[in-house]
């Protein structure tokens, strides 16, 4: 059976922080995998500050459209929205029999999980595997069995911070990949 590792985010857009984490939990756990769940709408994000699905999928599709263990997923474009991570889990599990889906989150999401829709189903049914975030310690759930604490790299960097430097004309070569960069500029994004 397969494991495969759910990277959820807006991806607005991917960069290099994402990246890396993706890389390293596809090559340097016991993941085979990496699917970057592309969220149509985040519960707790404004809907207006998201850019479109579709370009931000194709971005990352851009972006790691020559590694092996890495790929892009529209599966909650599908769903009801907003999507619940729970919901996209159980629709998963039915779709993928055959794989063994684990959950990819950092340390200041881990803090606010008992706050999710069906926190302890999540918990119970499946393993999550945690990246570090600078001020964040995971809080008590990081001893829970189903939860698995990482070395991944720390790189401060924000989507925010990139559509704010496109904004002002400032370069952002080296903070995403050429690809996606060449994809903001030809379609105008985040001007």
């Amino acid at each position: 059976m397969s494991k495969v590792g759910l990277f959820f985010g807006s991806f607005n857009p991917v960069h290099i922080g994402h990246l890396i984490i993706a890389n390293y939990m596809a090559n340097y756990t016991h993941l085979d995998e990496v699917w970057f769940v592309v969220s149509p709408q985040n519960p707790f994000k404004e809907k207006k500050s998201l850019g479109n699905m579709y370009d931000r999928l194709e971005m990352v599709n851009l972006a790691i459209e020559d590694t092996e263990k890495l790929k892009a997923s529209d599966i909650e474009f599908k769903l009801p929205q907003p999507s619940y991570t729970i919901d996209t889990l159980t629709h998963l599990r039915e779709k993928y029999p055959n794989k063994e889906f684990t959950l990819i989150m950092g340390e200041d999401n881990l803090q606010g999980l008992m706050k999710w829709k069906n926190a302890e189903v999540l918990l119970r049914d499946y393993q999550i595997v945690v990246y570090p975030r600078p001020g964040y310690d995971g809080g008590d759930l990081k001893n829970h069995p189903s939860i698995r604490m990482t070395d991944t790299p720390v790189m401060e960097l924000s989507s925010t911070f990139l559509r704010q430097a496109v904004k002002e004309g400032k370069s952002i070569k080296f903070y995403t990949a050429d690809k996606v960069i060449e994809f903001i500029d030809k379609k105008g994004l985040y001007t």
